[in-house]
């Protein structure tokens, strides 16, 4: 008989001899996906070769993003049966810098983003989604490295490539909580740098899309940058860095396998977020193991249309002059941000026209040519690679 899940996916009902669904890989793609599963009465095996979840994170904060869609960000964990057993803070205004360092504030009434802290501590979303998994039976293997994709039944092991990195510390301070970004191509080319406060803690960031090998002297400048425009000091600084994969691929099927988060390239080509679609691709793959509907159907209707949309809005960024990036910045400051956001996020005509050329123009972009693996201390290079 068929049943409802949590999720509120209609489970056509497993039968007791069905196997186990094998998923490679324990980020919180794999482990969404891993708890919905388990939640509908599947047995669940993740195999995770690193030896805790959230390896690349250090209690970092990050943005859960909340303007591209209609519905918010965090509306999806209830409807998903997701509890939110990790810690979130709405976002609701900001300080933005242009090149110049001019000062433009930021504001939305509906939260921009949602703070969520990266880990494997307790209150991070990685340590959560490990949590639910375990509670819903998932067997989770750490230290148990996938070298084969036979066998599996998902796969979600992470970035196979680093289009865009971001380097800095997350650190202690004094300082009041604050939100900030600086569009300045001297602190990160082609991305952003930012600096994210919150109850004593901090994360500062250089988010580069290029000049991957001159990551140390950008995340300098980042920091001295901070220092002089917030007056920011920081205690205990620890380094931190992560890496992203972004394209939208032909296929997100590996044979009859559904690939899913990072692995997958679903990744904003704009701004870097991927949280978002880290979690979304989970629930999908899932949908697609217990109802049988095709998870090629599935993405390209949910996922794609906002990643072809980033992909454009990527190409129109790079376009732009500095002077017309002070002018977006002015507008945006005198709008709610998040209605600004929402409607470049919207797929339109013009995203439409300009799609074609952008996916050219970001194979060639994303193709660092200053990290050649050699000598090279990025955060690709030293945790990336192999």
């Amino acid at each position: 008989m068929a049943s409802r899940t949590p999720s509120g996916i209609v489970d056509k009902g497993p039968a007791v001899e069905d196997p186990p669904v094998i998923i490679a890989g324990a980020g919180i793609a794999g482990l969404t996906c891993a708890i919905i599963l388990a939640r509908a009465g599947r047995q669940v095996i993740v195999r995770e070769w690193h030896n805790s979840v959230g390896h690349r994170f250090h209690g970092d904060f990050q943005g859960l993003e909340n303007w591209s869609r209609s519905e918010d960000a965090i509306d999806w964990f209830a409807q998903t049966g997701i509890e939110r057993n990790f810690s979130t803070h709405a976002v609701h205004e900001g300080v933005a810098f242009d090149a110049q360092a001019t000062a433009y504030p930021i504001r939305s009434a509906r939260p921009l983003y949602y703070l969520v802290r990266r880990g494997s501590e307790p209150g991070c979303l990685d340590h959560g989604l490990l949590q639910q998994a375990l509670m819903a039976g998932v067997d989770v293997r750490f230290g148990d490295r996938v070298t084969d994709a036979g066998g599996q039944d998902v796969l979600a092991i992470g970035p196979r490539r680093a289009d865009v990195i971001a380097a800095g510390y997350v650190f202690e301070t004094d300082c009041p909580d604050g939100n900030y970004i600086a569009l300045n191509n001297s602190l990160a080319p082609g991305g952003y740098a930012y600096l994210l406060i919150r109850q004593g803690r901090g994360t500062l960031a250089s988010c580069m899309f290029s000049g991957f090998k001159q990551q140390a002297e950008y995340v300098a400048r980042t920091a001295a940058f901070f220092a002089e425009a917030t007056g920011l000091d920081m205690r205990n600084a620890r380094p931190f860095g992560g890496f992203g994969n972004i394209r939208v691929p032909r296929t997100a099927m590996q044979g009859k396998r559904p690939v899913i988060g990072e692995q997958a390239g679903f990744q904003d080509a704009l701004a870097g977020f991927g949280m978002g679609y880290a979690l979304r691709s989970g629930q999908l793959a899932a949908q697609s193991i217990l109802t049988g509907a095709a998870y090629e159907t599935l993405w390209r209707r949910d996922l794609r249309p906002m990643l072809r949309t980033g992909i454009s809005n990527r190409c129109l960024y790079e376009l732009a002059n500095e002077r017309l990036r002070r002018w977006a910045l002015n507008r945006l400051s005198r709008t709610d941000a998040g209605r600004k956001l929402g409607s470049l996020y919207r797929p339109s005509l013009l995203t439409q026209l300009v799609y074609p050329v952008a996916r050219w123009r970001l194979g060639k972009a994303l193709n660092d040519p200053s990290c050649d693996h050699e000598n090279c201390t990025c955060v690709w290079c030293q945790h990336g690679l192999g």
